[in-house]
């Protein structure tokens, strides 16, 4: 494990850890990190959670259409297939406009490759992630509780 590029994801429903990819995206992976570190993440909600699919979050209005102030990102995108576990950045029908929402695959979402930046996958907790409540949103988000770089924690 690398702390510097690991995330240590404290959600409602538990610990959850991704592996941050620099290698596939290093502006993303130094965006998530920055956020994580000034505390963006933390108390965050899962505004948009489909099963089968994925769970979004990263929004701090919990709407799905807010993010922070800082510019948007560049599109990393890759070959790296969106699989179980796969983290990827959330953006508007422009490729250029991830900002600081991402979203958590919980199963093979291949239609989104080369099409989204992803920058991590989850190496432990997916069970967590699994546990997060249902719904476009859902009635009761689940919500991350600290987002932390594991070299800082």
């Amino acid at each position: 494990m690398d702390p510097e590029n690991t995330l240590l994801l404290e959600l409602d429903t538990g610990p959850v850890t991704i592996k941050l990819r620099p290698d596939l995206a290093p502006g993303h992976v130094e965006r998530i990190k920055e956020l994580a570190r000034e505390g963006f993440y933390d108390g965050v909600v899962f505004h948009r959670v489909i099963p089968g699919f994925m769970a979004q979050g990263g929004d701090p209005t919990g709407t799905g259409s807010g993010g922070s102030d800082k510019p948007n990102l560049k599109a990393e995108f890759s070959r790296e297939p969106h699989v179980r576990g796969v983290c990827s950045m959330a953006r508007t029908n422009q490729p250029n406009t991830a900002n600081s929402q991402f979203f958590i695959c919980f199963d093979d979402a291949k239609f989104l490759d080369g099409q989204y930046t992803v920058w991590g996958e989850v190496t432990e907790g997916m069970d967590n992630v699994d546990a997060l409540p249902k719904g476009e949103p859902p009635r009761n988000p689940g919500k991350i509780v600290s987002a932390k770089v594991a070299a800082d924690a």
